[in-house]
């Protein structure tokens, strides 16, 4: 049974003016599919079936752990709509046919992950990217999205700097703990490559800070370590000044914006997936728990403030980024920052 939060939050994706009926009978294959993210994809294009008479749309995940995928996807346990497939997305596919859609969201996405096996990361973003954009190509799918990052912008020249699709701050390709942002720029390179030799349909949505059920409390990003805090009632702890702004997004948001870039998108182009609405600095993100959650007795600690280069909860994806072209695509967010923290919390709750 699915938890009441991810209950509403499907049908508030599926409720978006979208043209739902592209899947219709058709089959989606999505890399990463016990993940963070590309979970609520699976999850989506399963309500749409049992809510659309006839939609009939095939899921295949491929998972790296099946035991991991199948724990968070229980409720479609024996699904005849859902196939997992345990597979590690850099080394060659095994045989899935020809999927209508591919949606590579497979890549490890933690900052403690990226420093401990920066080759793995690396290779899910380009050895992965390169052998499902050749599934796409000999199978001439009708869509293929990438799930790339804000971490591609590298530190911004300007803290006020807000970038577009065509700006970028800096990156030093011989920090290893930017793996992740470089090998994500290499993917979105070859969907441009694999776009102008074969034609392939590849767009790609450039993630910022995105929150919700489902993620993993322990891999060190700041709105991660607040909700864990929240939960077992424990002091906030700031590791830096808390002066560092994010935009977050409310992952219902954010797997709107996904279709809706997979659907209305251009191909060969880049999306940026924030809400601005949601900015906020590390600090009033802290004293905003507390304040919605004011029968825990919540309060905020504050350790020695360190440098920003040795906090890994500020290190990756500083850039603000501006969404005016996804937004121009139709897509707004609808879930407030304060509605979404609540949301989160409770997803983790009985």
């Amino acid at each position: 049974m699915r938890h009441a939060v991810i209950e509403e939050d499907l049908e508030r994706i599926c409720r978006a003016d979208l043209p739902w009926w592209a899947f219709r009978g058709k089959t989606v294959l999505i890399s990463g599919a016990g993940g963070f993210l590309p979970a609520y994809l699976v999850e989506t294009l399963l309500y749409l079936n049992e809510t659309i008479p006839g939609q009939n749309t095939k899921v295949i995940g491929l998972v790296r752990n099946l035991e991991k995928a199948g724990r968070r996807l229980e409720a479609y346990r024996g699904r005849e709509d859902l196939l997992l497939i345990g597979h590690d997305v850099t080394r060659p596919l095994p045989e899935v046919g020809r999927p209508d859609f591919i949606i590579h969201g497979a890549s490890p996405a933690s900052p403690r992950d990226f420093a401990r096996d920066p080759l793995a990361t690396v290779a899910a973003n380009v050895w992965g990217t390169q052998y499902l954009l050749s599934l796409a190509r000999d199978g001439r799918s009708e869509g293929f999205l990438f799930l790339s990052s804000g971490a591609v912008y590298g530190r911004p020249r300007s803290p006020q700097e807000r970038l577009g699709e065509q700006d970028y701050g800096v990156l030093d390709p011989l920090d290893v703990n930017l793996c992740y942002a470089e090998s994500k720029r290499l993917g979105e390179t070859l969907c441009a490559c694999w776009r102008h030799q074969f034609g392939v349909p590849a767009k790609i949505v450039r993630i910022g800070h995105a929150y919700g059920p489902g993620m993993r409390l322990d891999d060190g990003r700041v709105s991660r370590d607040f909700v864990a805090d929240v939960i077992e009632r424990r002091p906030l702890v700031l590791k830096s000044d808390g002066a560092a702004r994010r935009s977050f997004c409310y992952l219902a948001d954010v797997t709107t914006a996904f279709f809706t870039v997979l659907l209305h998108g251009a191909a060969g182009e880049a999306y940026n997936v924030a809400d601005e609405s949601s900015e906020c600095s590390i600090l009033e993100l802290a004293n905003l728990f507390v304040d919605l959650f004011p029968e825990r007795q919540l309060r905020i600690v504050r350790e020695t403030p360190i440098a920003v280069e040795t906090d890994l909860r500020c290190k990756f994806s500083e850039a603000q980024t501006d969404t005016t072209k996804l937004r121009s695509l139709g897509w707004r967010p609808a879930v407030s920052l304060s509605e979404g923290l609540r949301r989160t919390v409770r997803s983790f709750e009985p």
